[in-house]
């Protein structure tokens, strides 16, 4: 597996060093200053190839984590490592920077003894890792302490520890989705999809069990229920559902019940957490749409016009809505009438970015600009970027519904009545283009 991990600064100076297997020399570390931090070109690919040893590397602000190996191992396991240490190391003392792995290299190298034995990746969850490793490095004393410890880490339930109590036991769900778009000038949707996650955070006492229902097109299936009405829209009992593609779940979640019963069962980690990753391609609510018209008037000037329209309910409020138009190179000045927001013009980004806090659903607005340009020699046309958008919205765009969240707990006195439940659905936006 990982034959030596290393961690440089931007000048290319060793600041974490570990050697797991004898194959990996200290020429190995200068290999990678030299051919990958200090190369003439900048090196794009993430996984180079020098001497017969194979570097995967990811780099986190001025910080280069580079997993060294001279075997033939799987490429997505490495990174899947590298991010999750990284991901480790900021739960522990935020920003990986220079100046805090310095100050916590006796931390990192704790880390290291128990996230990777002889190369392997052992056990990266961060609940666990912190029941032992605390920020100070103090382990255990008690021999209890010792095997409530060990029994976690061995135990079939690693991600969670017993005797957990609460006065009031809560549970937080937040389906966060991401629509990417790209659409052309004439309106039509060249691609569309939404990358969806569920983060829970559970305050819950003992060891409970939850199940978890949503309204996609394999559980609605599976109950029966009709999927094809007269229009041919998928439905559920006349309520729509949401045809996922590809999912993920964490390891909490036991797949062999989705795979019979198809329901979400788990015994939740105690804290946040992400219990499941999601993708959908298919009837997506686009809440915004971008109507785009240029016009050039001579080859010093430039007329442009966009009108946005908000395709969702009246009753809800899309916030932190920022439309960038971009704009030639040769751009002199920029007169700019909007009728809702703020808008001006950006000289570093090329572009006129409009600004809008809020904005209710069914509604269109739009902006006008007139663009001076300065005249140049070449005669080579401009070629129009897309105009991108950043956005929220209180709902989710696949459709996605949690339609039911039940909590079993059968040593403890409360019941699914007793626990207060809170769901949240946040839609924002990814690569949300309309081509000009």
């Amino acid at each position: 597996m990982i034959g030596g991990l290393f961690m440089y600064n931007h000048k290319g100076e060793v600041l974490i060093s570990r050697v797991y297997r004898d194959d990996i020399g200290r020429n190995a570390v200068d290999a990678f200053r030299v051919n990958v931090i200090h190369a003439r070109q900048q090196v794009r690919s993430p996984v180079t190839n020098i001497a017969r040893t194979s570097f995967f590397h990811i780099r986190r602000a001025n910080i280069w984590l580079a997993a060294v190996t001279k075997q033939n191992v799987n490429g997505a396991m490495v990174f899947e490592f590298l991010i999750r240490f990284t991901q480790v190391m900021q739960s522990y003392f935020g920003k990986i920077n220079e100046e805090n792995i310095k100050n916590n290299f006796v931390l990192i190298y704790e880390l290291l003894d128990e996230i990777l034995d002889f190369g392997y990746p052992q056990n990266c969850d961060t609940g666990v890792l912190k029941t032992f490793i605390t920020q100070t490095g103090v382990k255990s004393q008690s021999k209890e302490e010792q095997m409530q410890i060990t029994s976690q880490v061995t135990g079939q339930i690693g991600w969670r520890r017993e005797g957990i109590k609460y006065r009031r036991n809560e549970l937080f769900l937040d389906v966060l989705e991401y629509v990417n778009l790209l659409m052309s000038p004439q309106g039509q949707v060249l691609s569309a999809h939404v990358a969806g996650r569920i983060l829970m955070k559970s305050y819950l006492s003992g060891m409970p069990e939850c199940k978890f229902g949503i309204n996609d097109k394999i559980v609605m299936e599976s109950k029966g229920t009709k999927i094809i009405d007269e229009t041919g829209s998928r439905t559920a009992a006349g309520k729509p559902v949401v045809v996922i593609d590809d999912c993920q779940f964490h390891q909490c979640v036991k797949l062999s019940k989705f795979e019979t019963e198809h329901s979400i069962s788990f015994i939740p980690p105690d804290g946040e957490f992400e219990l499941m990753r999601y993708r959908t391609t298919k009837d997506i609510s686009l809440p915004f749409r971008v109507i785009p018209l240029v016009r050039e008037v001579g080859r010093t000037r430039m007329e442009v016009k966009a009108v946005l329209k908000s395709n969702f309910k009246p009753s809800l409020l899309g916030q932190k809505i920022e439309v960038k138009i971009p704009t030639p190179l040769n751009t002199a000045g920029v007169q700019l009438l909007c009728l809702k927001g703020k808008a001006k013009y950006k000289a570093s980004d090329n572009a006129i970015v409009w600004k809008i806090k809020r904005m209710a659903g069914m509604k269109e607005t739009q902006l006008s600009a007139e663009i001076d340009l300065l005249e140049t020699d070449t005669k080579k046309k401009w070629t129009r970027p897309p105009i991108s958008m950043n956005f929220e919205v209180p709902f989710a765009p696949s459709g996605f519904k949690v339609r039911y969240l039940k909590v079993f707990e059968p040593k403890l006195n409360y019941s699914d009545h007793d626990v207060v439940k809170w769901v949240r659905y946040i839609g924002r936006s990814g690569l949300y283009e309309t081509r000009c």
